[in-house]
Parts: structure tokens; C-alpha cells; sequence
């Protein structure tokens, strides 16, 4: 199957359009990689007994279920969860025994809001969660879906801003990568996230590539952007581009640790996390700025996530806890912990 810029350039209008310039058709596919051993991510709960967690196999096979009248459920893009865990927490302990919340979730997958809002259920291998989400959180793309679907309670708040996008590299940068031109090189195999799944993320990271190239006033001798993008997204496979199935979060850094891939674009708060998470396995090439203090070069794509309230049939106490989640979604608080981990408030 072969994967056309159509749904790409629609994408980049939910971000910084300064200095962008629309990419080249894509005529190629990637190879790709499934995973056969997984990181070993760190978990949101203490481990107890018994405990069915286990990362390279039983991926929720042998957790049967269903599970329906939830307290409080956020629908999310899920780029940001490490700092959404510790305000999750917060929320929790300020709101939870007043507001009788028992069963709750959230989810931090590529955004599911629109058809989690028309079907009601997120599924997890075996296990059924047939709850509607009081709250949606995503791009500027997603909000216009869901205002169209007429599930909107209000209007979107801006709550998330990135700082662009880096190269995620192996420990040591063993292939020496500096700069989005070396991504040409023949020895480095670049991983993106699905084309067809994670379009959103795809285009951002892709048009970055090709953007900051497009904006170098001194290119490599004999280089040029459509060259550089040509040479990795289109023509054959040649072994250049990997990608995942569905979780880019999850699947780059993995493609990366177990060389199945030498480079990323990513998010520089994802970036920031994996090497924190996994120091001896991540290095990060900054692309504008420094690793510490990151400023996008121009064609650096730079995106905003905004939070709504979701309609439903809510009882008094659901419609009390969608309102503190979003207070606490533009709290003080957050704007904290987001600094911590290298995001910005729009």
C-alpha cells in the first residue's frame, strides 16, 4: 500500500505554519518492525500480588472484562502522559472521596476521541471499557472533528505546547547524526510513526525533516530538501524507513534500542522522557537550541493540545468531576509539572 501526502497537508494547519513549505509526494512505504521484545516501561501503580504484567507476550490476553459506568474518563493524545500522570495524581487526591470517583480511566493513545464519543468503548485486547470520556484532549484537527460531530460541551481551551521536535538516537550516537541532512546517510535507517494510524504525528515529524531543510540557508554540497525527503520517503524500499503499527510513543524508541532503526524524529518532551527513563540506551540531537534548552529552528514544527467537555448524560457528580479536571488541566499546578518535563503552556 502506498502511503500520499493528501492527509499530511491538512494536518500542518494544526501547527506553526511559519516557514513551512508543503512536502513532496510520498511514493514509498516503510518497512514494518514489530515488536518482539518490548522496553520495560515503568508502571502507574505499585506492584502487587498476583500481577499478570508481562511486556514481551501478555499484553492484556489473559485480563477478560468488562467494565461500564465510570466516574471520570479523559479521552487524550497521549504525547504528554508523563507529566498527565503526576497531575492525574493530584486530581485524584483533591477530588476523589468528595466526589465519590471509584472507576476511572484515561487513555494515552493516538487521539480516539471522535470514535470513543460515538461508540462509547475502548478496547484492550480483552478487555471492554464502555465508558463515554467527560473530556477530550488533542490537537486543533481533532477539536474541529469533534465540534462537527456535535459532542462538544463549550469551547476548546489551549492547555499543552510543545517545544518541536529533536532526533532521538541510540546511546553515544553511534552513527554520528547532527542534523536532519544526515538522515540521507546510507548506513541510517530512520523510524517514523505509521503513515496510515498516526497521520497527525507523521506529518509533523516528516514535514519537519523536510521544513528545517527547506529553511538551511547553507545545505550540504549537492543536497536539497526534495532530495533529502525523496531519498527516504518515496521511490522503493531500500531499508531507510521503519515505522510501527499504531503507538509512535511506544514504538520508536523501541525500534531504536533493539536496532531495528538508528534515528527518530520525535517530540522533545518524549525525547526529554526517554532518555530520563532510559538514560543508557537514548541521546537526543537538538535541532534548534540545546538539549537543555531547546528553541526550534525555523521549519521546526511546534503544536498546541487543547482540552473540551464532551456531552453527556452526566449525573451531578460526573458533571463536578469534568469540571475540576478541567481546572485542573489550566491549574498552576500543571503548568509546573509541565515545565518539569519540558513542555510549555500555549
Amino acid at each position: 500500500m502506498k502511503f500520499t501526502i493528501i492527509g499530511l497537508i491538512a494536518v500542518l494547519s494544526a501547527f506553526s505554519t511559519s516557514n513551512l513549505i508543503a512536502v513532496p509526494k510520498i511514493t514509498g512505504e516503510p518497512k514494518i518492525v514489530s515488536i518482539k521484545s518490548l522496553l520495560n516501561w515503568p508502571q502507574d501503580f505499585a506492584k502487587q500480588k498476583p500481577n499478570l504484567t508481562e511486556p514481551t507476550a501478555n499484553r492484556l490476553n489473559d485480563l477478560h472484562g468488562q467494565i461500564g459506568r465510570c466516574d471520570i474518563v479523559l479521552s487524550t493524545a497521549g504525547n504528554y502522559h508523563m507529566a498527565l500522570r503526576e497531575l492525574w495524581q493530584v486530581y485524584l487526591k483533591e477530588n476523589a472521596k468528595a466526589l465519590e470517583i471509584k472507576t476511572w480511566f484515561y487513555t494515552t493513545s493516538p487521539p480516539i476521541s471522535p470514535s470513543q464519543t460515538q461508540s462509547n468503548v475502548v478496547q484492550f485486547g480483552n478487555l471492554n471499557l464502555n465508558c463515554r470520556p467527560q473530556v477530550a484532549v488533542g490537537p486543533g484537527k481533532l477539536m474541529k472533528k469533534l465540534i462537527k460531530l456535535g459532542v462538544t460541551d463549550g469551547k476548546p481551551v489551549p492547555v499543552v505546547k510543545n517545544y518541536g521536535n529533536v532526533i532521538l538516537v541510540k546511546k553515544g550516537n553511534p552513527k554520528g547524526i547532527k542534523n536532519v541532512w544526515d538522515l540521507a546517510k546510507k548506513d541510517v535507517v530512520l523510524v517514523t510513526p505509521n503513515p496510515t494510524m498516526e497521520a497527525g504525528s507523521f506529518g509533523n515529524f516528516s514535514g519537519t525533516i523536510f521544513n528545517i531543510a527547506s529553511n538551511d540557508k547553507s545545505p550540504p554540497k549537492g543536497m536539497t530538501a526534495d532530495a533529502l525527503f525523496n531519498g527516504i520517503f518515496s521511490g522503493k524500499q531500500t531499508g531507510k524507513w521503519v515505522s510501527g503499527k499504531r503507538i509512535m510513543h511506544r514504538e520508536i524508541p523501541w525500534a531504536i534500542s533493539s536496532g531495528n532503526a538508528d534515528a527518530g524524529v520525535i517530540f522533545y518532551h518524549l525525547a526529554l522522557y526517554f532518555k530520563r527513563t532510559f538514560p543508557d540506551k537514548f541521546d537526543i540531537v537538538a535541532l534548534g537550541g540545546t538539549v537543555d534548552k531547546p528553541v526550534p529552528m525555523a521549519g521546526n514544527k511546534v503544536g498546541v493540545l487543547k482540552a473540551v467537555r464532551i456531552k453527556g448524560s452526566w449525573t451531578p457528580l460526573q458533571l463536578k468531576a469534568r469540571e475540576k479536571l478541567m481546572i485542573a488541566l489550566k491549574s498552576t499546578i500543571f503548568s509546573t509539572i509541565l515545565k518539569k518535563h519540558g513542555i510549555a503552556r500555549p
